[in-house]
């Protein structure tokens, strides 16, 4: 007699294929993910006189990385620059970055120098300019894009 032909047995492997149907079936509903063919999430641009290079995202990339900004302020007495230390990006030389937002779906790397940390501020010694829009979420998955670490 097959252990299958117990009622109790079958009603239990049964039970265990309906479980690991259900577990697969949340990945089944998701969005589908914008690819390289069609409609690209990222385009690069290379910025002129440089080695960096724009990342123009889609809407729908921008919500999947959940990208959040903030602006650079400045000190009214000394006029040092800060940001968000979320913001600031270390690549592997040690270099400090962040990614501006210029315009709409738009983020360019720009180099920074941190003179030091104050919990969670960046205090600049050179950056952008006060009311510049920086990625203080999300700036990793923009250093991939750019740097087009997945392939």
């Amino acid at each position: 007699m097959s252990p299958l032909n117990a009622p109790r047995e079958r009603s239990l492997f049964v039970l265990i294929i309906l479980v690991l149907v259900a577990l697969c079936l949340p990945g089944c509903s998701q969005p589908p993910v914008e690819t390289a063919t069609g409609d690209a999430a990222a385009r690069l641009e290379t910025v002129p006189g440089t080695d960096l290079s724009k990342v123009t995202l889609t809407e729908q990339a921008v919500r999947n990385i959940g990208l959040e900004t903030s602006t650079v302020s400045a000190d009214p007495k000394s006029k040092k620059l800060s940001v968000p230390y979320e913001a600031i990006l270390y690549d592997s030389q040690g270099k400090t970055w962040v990614y501006t937002n210029p315009e709409p779906l738009v983020y360019v790397r720009g180099s920074v120098t941190v003179e030091r940390i104050d919990g969670q501020i960046a205090r600049l010694a050179d950056g952008p300019a006060p009311g510049t829009t920086v990625v203080t979420l999300g700036a990793e998955e923009l250093l991939g894009a750019e740097l087009d670490t997945a392939h």
